[in-house]
């Protein structure tokens, strides 16, 4: 059985390695990221962070409850946003909104709640496939992966010393 530094470090290298996999497929492969795929990456990077600490800290089971809180609510927030991604990919075309500026543009111009809210109603470059493995886009793994790290979180908030 793992001991809970054991499950976290497992949770960071995870999520490390997730984020380095996005960013290979970006600045090797080309695959640009559409302002979704940025925002799941950043509660990846959320979720690892809460992991490292949590791995560091090696705190008793009160402590271990609030890292796996934190990392839980990161999850739960990438769950909704590759979800959300996955739903926009699989929508009629008449339903899919119309391609944005892109994110830079938002962020530099936009109030911040009013990003947020373009951000997650998705765009049509959203809704583009530009990459599958065994049948599934990348924000479908994406939300794969989300759903394990989350169970892991849940697992270190849950779980005894």
């Amino acid at each position: 059985m793992l001991s809970q530094r054991s499950f976290s470090l497992v949770g960071f290298a995870c999520c490390a390695g997730l984020v380095a996999t996005a960013l290979y497929f970006q600045h090797i492969d080309g695959l640009e990221p559409c302002p979704l795929c940025i925002f799941q990456r950043v509660a990846f990077m959320l979720m690892g962070a809460v992991f490292l600490i949590a791995a560091l800290h090696n705190p008793k089971s009160a402590g271990m409850r609030v890292y796996g809180g934190l990392a839980t609510v990161a999850g739960l927030v990438g769950i909704a946003i590759a979800a959300r991604h996955v739903w926009l990919q699989n929508a009629p075309e008449d339903q899919v909104p119309e391609c944005g500026p892109g994110l830079d543009f938002m962020i530099e111009v936009l109030p911040f709640h009013v990003m947020l809210e373009k951000v997650f109603m998705g765009s049509g470059e959203c809704a583009e496939v530009s990459w599958t493995f065994l049948g599934l886009s990348m924000p479908a793994w994406s939300l794969v992966w989300l759903l394990i790290m989350t169970a892991i979180a849940v697992k270190l908030a849950f779980s005894e010393r």
